[in-house]
């Protein structure tokens, strides 16, 4: 049966008209009023430098979508560049002269992304124009060094296989097949320094993937490394400037992705980075080809640091940041500055950029958060418990201010997505509300196959393991209990794509020790996920889940679903899902809430027209906020707001 919240009142904020609304929770206008600055946070995506100026391209919010906005000098006012209903995702400088910018953008979050040009000198400055054919999907594009070709996935000649092409972006007709493939997961590394190469990026599985060399005269593809060799993860080719060499990252022979060097000629290789137990999350060669940053993901937050690139030896000054996560390193032309994103507890993402040679740390852009005291926000720890094998499980813990909530705290458990993902200490946004407002406990926990934690952690789930993670949850419930500062009786639980199936299986196993739950864009059924997901991810996908053509694995996939054990789920639950969504279809949502209906179980329904893989357009994450607050008020804190 539905959720019976009563009449919409005229003292209840009206939904969007995208939404539609089944049983979920109306929006009292009091709340909009205490909440509502919580929800106001910007944050800014560096995005690239000029090739000319000192000035950079960023992505930020100034009204309901990210849009670009030029930044001429640290702390300096942002001038929007583009102003279109739909969210841009990335966007890249051409490199020589910077007179314009290639940027990738999809509708209502169906991620068919296609290619514009935005021009930002001459007659035509602001007019952007459709580069690829508005029906394909278009991902990943690189420019050459000379600026004057763009190198791109696209599935333009079937729908299906993601080929790359390349184009001169200032003539939209001159796009050109240099590859066909067969299925998804290619795409461009880099393009060699002389433009007559590209390094070529073949993914399996986050577990194993191949690198090749294409001749862009001849048509050639060469594999960089014999087929005889042990499957491994490979990751962010980039081409030295001599073109002698290949940098890239590989757990080849290793736990965790470390920084390795290839001369092209002899196959001989020099590994860049120590055998460390963290993984080389990203790195960025300088255009002199001497130094190499490098971002570590050493349990869960990112470490930077400048080497050499022959021989791996630290160089220059080191930065210090802040605890968090780093993104998208970019050198300027000259090499002397390194630009990035830096997202911590205390703030939003920003742009930052480091003086390789005076080691001074400049931040660009000071994203607002509300007009709330960024200092006060809490930051997290980290924990571990052991699980039902001995393995140990992470969890990062934000802990309400106990001056302001003393006793006992009621907890959300909040289950990432991927699965090859991992929770990180970044800004909490909106779920400082729960935090600072609520007084509610927020545990993040890095279940077996997140990634960070080394190839073999991030296989103990595939195929016919799937259900050892949910046990990981069950082990973290179980922590949460033992914790005297934390109530466990009220623990809700919550997750988006994978972590909304992950919170569907909770619901299923562990309904005696959870009060309520919020899936958001979940598998709810295996078989008919696998099924039904866009064709250019199906076969990733069947690596990580398992095949369901075969008889035996479609048994055991059907038998996990939590669509087929509905009745188990005896505690209320919220379902969320956009209708435009191609990686987990919105059947998958609709059939999960029908069979907690069907079963006799309480469960809500949003739904919004003009989203995706979750939801973007401010105004419906902001009502899907508010709601979901509701339903955590009824159904986790019993109407008692401390």
């Amino acid at each position: 049966m539905a959720l019976s919240f009563g009449l919409v009142h005229a003292a209840d904020l009206a939904a969007p008209a995208a939404l539609t609304l089944d049983g979920t929770p109306p929006v009292p206008q009091e709340l909009v009023k205490v909440a509502g600055r919580y929800l106001e946070f910007r944050t800014a995506r560096f995005l690239g430098w000029h090739p000319k100026k000192r000035e950079m391209l960023i992505s930020t919010r100034f009204g309901e979508t990210p849009q670009l906005h030029w930044v001429d000098h640290p702390g300096g006012s942002r001038q929007q560049l583009t102003f279109t209903v739909e969210p841009i995702v990335n966007a890249h400088i051409q490199p020589v002269t910077g007179a314009y910018a290639v940027f990738s953008q999809d509708t209502g979050g169906g991620e068919f992304f296609q290619l514009h040009r935005l021009d930002l000198t001459g007659p035509d400055i602001g007019k952007t124009t459709l580069l690829t054919d508005g029906r394909s999907r278009n991902t990943g594009a690189v420019f050459s060094r000379g600026g004057d070709r763009i190198a791109f996935s696209s599935t333009r000649r079937n729908g299906r296989d993601s080929d790359l092409w390349v184009m001169d972006p200032q003539r939209p007709n001159s796009a050109k097949l240099v590859l066909e493939v067969k299925g998804g997961g290619w795409s461009v590394g880099d393009w060699s320094p002389d433009g007559t190469r590209l390094a070529v990026l073949h993914q399996v599985s986050i577990n194993e993937a191949s690198l090749h060399l294409l001749d862009l005269a001849t048509g050639t593809l060469r594999p960089v490394h014999p087929a005889s060799d042990t499957k491994a993860a490979y990751g962010e080719p980039h081409f030295t400037k001599d073109c002698t060499g290949l940098l890239f990252t590989s757990d080849r022979g290793s736990e965790f992705l470390q920084l390795i060097r290839r001369d092209l000629a002899s196959g001989r290789e020099t590994l860049l980075t120590p055998q460390t137990s963290w993984d080389v999350e990203g790195f960025e060669l300088s255009p002199d080809g001497k130094t190499v940053a490098v971002v570590s993901n050493e349990d869960a937050s990112s470490v930077l640091r400048l080497i050499d690139s022959t021989t791996g030896k630290p160089t220059g000054p080191q930065p210090r940041l802040p605890l968090g996560v780093i993104t998208g390193l970019r050198w300027n032309e000259a090499g002397t500055e390194l630009g990035f994103s830096l997202a911590h507890a205390n703030a939003p993402s920003d742009a930052y950029s480091f003086d390789r040679k005076s080691g001074a740390l400049t931040r660009w852009t000071r994203s607002e958060t509300g007009g709330l005291d960024a200092a006060r926000f809490r930051s997290p720890s980290v924990e571990r418990t052991k699980s039902f094998d001995g393995r140990s499980i992470s969890s990062l813990v934000y802990r309400p201010d106990p001056a302001r909530f003393p006793g006992k705290r009621p907890v959300l458990v909040i289950i990432h997505g991927g699965p090859e993902s991992q929770s990180r200490p970044v800004f909490q946004g909106r779920n400082n509300y729960h935090l600072d407002e609520l007084g509610v406990a927020l545990v993040y926990p890095n279940v077996r196959g997140s990634a960070g934690y080394g190839k073999t952690f991030l296989t103990l789930d595939n195929g016919f393991l799937r259900e050892d993670s949910v046990k990981d949850i069950g082990a973290v419930l179980d922590w949460i209990k033992s914790q005297p500062e934390f109530d466990g009786a009220r623990i809700g639980v919550t997750g988006g794509s994978y972590g909304g199936y992950m919170t569907l299986a909770t619901l299923t196993h562990y309904s005696d020790r959870v009060k309520c739950g919020v899936d958001i864009v979940g598998i709810s059924n295996f078989v008919t996920f696998l099924e039904s997901t866009q064709e250019y991810r199906r076969d990733l996908r069947r690596v990580e889940y398992g095949d369901e053509r075969d008889p035996a694995m479609r048994k055991h996939l059907l038998a996990i679903s939590p669509s087929a054990q509905a009745d188990r789920i005896r505690v209320p639950l919220m379902v969320v899902q956009g209708r435009n969504d191609p990686r987990v279809p919105v059947t998958e949502s609709k059939q999960v809430v029908k069979a907690v209906r069907d079963a006799g179980g309480t469960c809500a329904y949003m739904e919004a027209s003009d989203e995706g893989h979750g939801f973007q357009k401010k105004r419906n994450v902001d009502y899907q906020f508010f709601s979901t607050v509701e339903f955590w008020r009824k159904h986790l804190l019993g109407d008692s707001v401390p």
